[in-house]
């Protein structure tokens, strides 16, 4: 009978560890950046350039529709795009306007979406994004951790597709453009 009080407490106890668990720490851990060439969203802003054509050419932004809005053509779709498809597609309604023949068209981001910080940082707020940044660079942009902070992993929300989900990541983790990364307190 002893044994078994014994061995009911012993759970009991265990059971309560469960709760005591750092927060974030039973998220998913962030899948690797997907391979490819970058693909355009709300929030970003590109520097087109049709040759010799500088009143058609400039820097506009992909407005919360995914379009970009250019003088003669009107809304463009650029969400999902990359540099390459848009400036394609571009040069394509150009010639279906017979506005140029054979345009030369270069499109580059000059602007990428922000990032969003939340939680135990010294200063939250949100960012610019800078290629190649990491979780650890976000957090000392944002002001370091604050002495509360769970400091081994944050919490990264990510738009996939037409979902946000969120993952663990660690400090050496890939920040992407748009991510809205929060730093956990710690409960002791």
């Amino acid at each position: 009978m002893l044994h078994r009080r014994l061995l009911i407490l012993q759970i009991m106890c265990l059971s309560g560890c469960a709760v005591l668990a750092p927060p974030g720490a039973a998220l998913a851990p962030l899948p690797p950046p997907a391979r490819g060439a970058y693909r355009l969203g709300p929030g970003d802003s590109v520097l087109l350039r049709i040759y010799d054509q500088p009143q058609l050419s400039g820097e506009f932004a992909v407005d919360d529709s995914g379009n970009v809005d250019l003088p003669l053509l009107g809304l463009v779709p650029a969400a999902g795009s990359t540099t390459d498809e848009l400036s394609a597609a571009i040069a394509r309604i150009l010639r279906q306007k017979n506005l140029i023949l054979a345009p030369s068209v270069a499109v580059e981001i000059s602007k990428f979406r922000p990032f969003y910080i939340l939680g135990e940082v010294n200063t939250p707020g949100q960012y610019p994004y800078r290629p190649g940044m990491t979780v650890l660079t976000a957090v000392s942009i944002a002001g370091g951790f604050t002495y509360r902070a769970v400091q081994a992993y944050v919490g990264v929300t990510r738009d996939i597709g037409s979902e946000a989900v969120q993952y663990r990541a660690d400090n050496d983790a890939m920040v992407a453009p748009g991510d809205v990364i929060t730093v956990f307190e710690r409960r002791y």
